[in-house]
């Protein structure tokens, strides 16, 4: 199964990698790295994480205070978002088509 972001989580994990590394030379790598890493856990087990009332799954990143919103569809995981956890919830909601 392939992991594909559309294209505004693309330009909001970008914008947060380019903020966390103007506050501190070193963060933005540390939050792409670790935005990586959850997303390779995503592709291992996608429907891992519960299915939520809205029709779209969430994982929490565990240092930086964000989550990853996604849908699974067959062959693909849509990353629908990659945002701060505290900022406008479900904002992204209308990202979602069909779902």
């Amino acid at each position: 199964m392939r992991v594909v972001l559309v294209h505004e989580a693309e330009v909001e994990f970008w914008e947060s990698v380019g903020y966390y590394e103007s506050q501190e030379p070193g963060l933005g790598v540390r939050f792409k790295d670790e935005v990586d890493r959850f997303l390779e856990k995503i592709e291992a087990d996608p429907l891992q994480p519960r299915l939520r009332p809205k029709g779209y799954r969430r994982v929490n990143l565990s240092i930086f205070r964000h989550y990853i919103a996604f849908i699974v569809r067959p062959g693909v995981i849509w990353i629908v978002a990659i945002c701060h956890a505290h900022r406008k919830p479900e904002y992204w909601l209308s990202r979602i088509k069909g779902g």
